[in-house]
């Protein structure tokens, strides 16, 4: 009787674990890819990465809001900031 507890118990917890874990994955935004060929609906930059001190191209990070109010996260390459002009 103690084991059919046991497994009975254990199946309810895997079972929270699995919603809490499905619940988390469908909190993760998409990152969208930039190319030269994307359309972008950009009203309101919420955020972007910090470029930093290397002297060659990076990847960077914007987030923001298009004109329906949806939320994106876009990754797109830029030059770093370490490069000298002399």
């Amino acid at each position: 009787m103690k084991a059919l507890l046991v497994l009975a118990l254990s199946s309810v917890c895997l079972s929270a674990f699995a919603d809490e874990a499905n619940t988390q994955a469908a909190q993760q935004p998409v990152v969208e890819h930039y190319s030269y060929a994307s359309e972008l609906d950009i009203a309101k930059v919420i955020s972007m990465s910090e470029v930093p001190s290397v002297c060659e191209v990076v990847p960077a990070r914007m987030v923001y809001e298009d004109s329906q109010g949806i939320k994106h996260t876009l990754e797109y390459r830029v030059m770093g900031n370490g490069c000298s002009n002399g």
